[in-house]
């Protein structure tokens, strides 16, 4: 986005004013009608600001703006009107989120102050936005990197599971992907806290004590627990928080939470981690729908059934059988390469798990065991791409 301004008036000799005393203070386009406004953002925008007539034949100045709110936010929305009511302030500050009103005419001594006060408020929230938004996301990649050198099979799970929420979210139009896909990457960040010994059986799949059991089951609310502090990640920490609720309002946490009040993102988060293990366990797609559709009461079964229509297999493996298979040493190895066989130690310890990818934080860890000689050599990866970074 730029620092133009966007005049909408139906008054052409209006338009003509703002051109004639106005061009050598700010860069800015005219439109004589709602409809003409919005191809302008379409082909010229978005613009910072606009400043926009109330009362103009068709599409309403208060309408206009509903529709920029819509399809470009950060745009500083200004009205300019004769009208100045009680009704149409209030109507225009709920549906067009107007920043400031003027009153018709405006002279440039209270116009040109007006537009450079809209122009400072744009700029202060582009700096926010882009500040929060870069906190945010160096906050959910110091995260994963975190987990990935406590728990790299979690981490591996969470990178499968982001991958699928990604193709699933948009086969249904669900929204905000942005959130349901970090939730999705996260979704085990709270296995940060399982004692190795738990850690190592939940990789291998041995039985847990009852003991550990009850640990395990924790895992949701911890995960809750270290993320709802964190600005704008609030939604995920409650689809963490219930990533594990049935439909029904079963299972933890013990929260009286059930059906349509649960997150959607929760609701598709278990169909996928449940669906998930039972692939990796061998069941294959028509037997693991049935055996899903069974569990009476756990799924949402209108998710259930789009589940199973999105996707023919489960994304549970990124190895590809297309792209060549490298035999490498630690030292030669490289972030968001994909391990092909589990990376050990000599006694058989499993320190990445096949289907991982190697982010740069867990090459650390790999590269501390090789400096103790403590890995066994050399392991089989891919190169792939990096994944697609998270949009909002």
């Amino acid at each position: 986005m730029n620092d133009k301004i966007l005049f909408v008036d139906d008054d052409p000799n209006l338009l003509a004013a703002f051109q004639r005393n106005l061009r050598n203070q700010f860069k800015f386009d005219t439109a004589t009608s709602g409809l003409e406004a919005l191809e302008s953002i379409k082909t010229k925008g978005p613009y910072a600001l606009i400043l926009v007539d109330m009362n103009m034949p068709g599409m309403k100045g208060i309408e206009l703006l509903e529709k920029v709110q819509a399809i470009s936010p950060d745009t500083v929305r200004m009205m300019l009107t004769g009208n100045a009511d009680q009704q149409t302030a209030v109507d225009a500050v709920n549906r067009g989120q107007v920043f400031r009103f003027l009153n018709k005419p405006c002279p440039p001594e209270a116009l040109v102050p007006a537009l450079e006060i809209g122009l400072k408020q744009f700029s202060m929230l582009r700096m926010e936005k882009e500040l929060l938004e870069g906190t945010l996301m160096g906050s959910v990649k110091m995260l994963s990197e975190v987990l990935g050198m406590v728990a790299p099979e979690a981490l591996g799970r969470g990178q499968r599971l982001r991958e699928s929420m990604r193709v699933f979210a948009r086969f249904i139009n669900a929204t905000p992907l942005w959130e349901l896909e970090v939730a999705a990457l996260l979704s085990s960040i709270g296995c940060a806290s399982l004692p190795p010994r738990v850690l190592e059986k939940l990789s291998s799949g041995d039985d847990r004590t009852l003991e550990e059991e009850q640990i395990v089951r924790r895992v949701p609310q911890i995960g809750h627990d270290l993320l709802i502090g964190i600005p704008r990640l609030e939604n995920v920490a409650r689809i963490i928080l219930f990533q594990k609720k049935g439909f029904d309002g079963s299972d933890v946490p013990a929260i009286k939470c059930s059906g349509e009040n649960l997150p959607v993102g929760a609701r598709i988060l278990k169909i996928l981690s449940d669906r998930m293990t039972l692939e990796a366990e061998g069941v294959v797609k028509q037997r693991a729908f049935k055996t899903m559709e069974d569990r009476t009461g756990v799924y949402d079964p209108r998710l259930l059934q789009l589940c199973f229509a999105c996707f023919q297999t489960f994304l549970a493996n990124v190895v590809s059988s297309e792209l060549p298979v490298r035999s490498l040493y630690i030292k030669e190895l490289s972030a968001d390469q994909v391990v092909v066989s589990d990376i050990t130690t000599p006694e058989g310890l499993v320190l990445l798990g096949a289907g991982n990818r190697i982010t740069p934080m867990v090459l650390e860890r790999l590269r501390n065991y090789d400096a103790l000689g403590e890995v066994k050599q050399p392991v089989l990866v891919q190169d792939l791409p990096p994944v697609a970074a998270t949009g909002h």
